[in-house]
């Protein structure tokens, strides 16, 4: 199965002058159904005034082995939108050993706010997946974007995952990651990649109106709490306005608690607090495959 879906926001200004953001195109394509939603704000600042608001359900299983499907969402300048989904995404295999594809590629206009926050990603047994998001960001653009994967139903193993997260702003790399794991990954059980963790998540944010931190010995690190002994977590500044939070956690409850965190108090400071330490540099954060980031 093909599918190509399709969604555009743009800004304009009711009567009162005020800003709000209309949805000027939305194209479904089954297993790819959207639909506009009431708002359920997140938490903290990430409440962006006059916000589209947009769910994304499944209209069959999927994606199953053999299956390629792709996502477009724009944000344009000055428009603002949350997009969710129903439930979580269960990868399945499919009757003739073929892997299943996902594409979602993100865009953001200056002055625009995207705030991306899917439920997760279940890899089943003998899956062979590939997910690939691409996020292009122009200057000025806001992000909050959440991204979970669950190793395997209840006592299940896994099957193979390939994940590339890639991220532009302004034209430039800003930040570039692949994660792999399965029974066709060597090593992928080990402390170098999930630590024998079945949950992994990230939380990325980009918050330009956010004052950046300038004090030399500054460094960003988890508060820390009597739970922090059931997930491995770190942060990551990828230049003064742009946070990574990664987790590793034994189950999908302890994953958004911790993920859940980072949506709370000011965009740029998510779920962090300043150290007295010096700042840890990006190579440092390599528990989940490889990374690359530029300012």
């Amino acid at each position: 199965m093909r599918a190509h879906a399709r969604l555009e926001v743009t800004a304009d200004r009711d009567r009162s002058g005020r800003v709000r953001t209309r949805i000027s195109r939305l194209r479904s394509d089954a297993p790819l159904v959207l639909r506009p939603t009431a708002a359920v704000e997140p938490t903290g600042r990430w409440n962006p005034h006059g916000a589209a608001h947009v769910a994304l359900a499944a209209a069959a299983a999927g994606p199953i082995g053999g299956d390629h499907l792709r996502l477009d969402v724009e944000v344009a300048a000055g428009a603002a939108l949350v997009v969710r989904s129903v439930a979580a995404t269960l990868v399945l295999p499919g009757p003739h050993g073929r892997p299943s594809r996902t594409e979602t590629h993100l865009r953001v206009a200056p002055a625009g706010t995207l705030v991306w926050l899917p439920e997760p990603v279940i890899a089943a047994g003998r899956c062979d997946h590939h997910a690939t998001t691409r996020i292009d960001l122009e200057p000025g653009a806001r992000l909050l974007a959440r991204e979970e994967l669950l190793l395997g139903r209840h006592n299940e193993t896994p099957g193979t995952v390939h994940q590339r997260l890639r991220v532009t702003l302004a034209g430039r790399p800003l930040h570039d990651q692949e994660f792999a794991v399965g029974p066709d990954v060597p090593g992928w059980h080990g402390p170098a990649v999930t630590g024998g963790h079945r949950a992994l998540g990230t939380l990325l944010v980009i918050a330009p109106d956010s004052p950046p931190d300038t004090r030399p010995n500054s460094s960003p690190t988890l508060t820390p709490t009597p739970t922090d002994a059931d997930a491995d977590a770190a942060v990551m500044r990828l230049t003064p306005t742009a946070t990574l939070l990664t987790v590793l956690a034994d189950d999908a409850l302890t994953l958004r608690r911790h993920l859940d965190r980072g949506m709370t108090g000011p965009p740029a400071d998510c779920a962090i607090q300043r150290g007295s330490g010096p700042p840890e540099p990006a190579e440092t954060l390599t528990s989940k495959g490889r990374v690359t980031s530029g300012n």
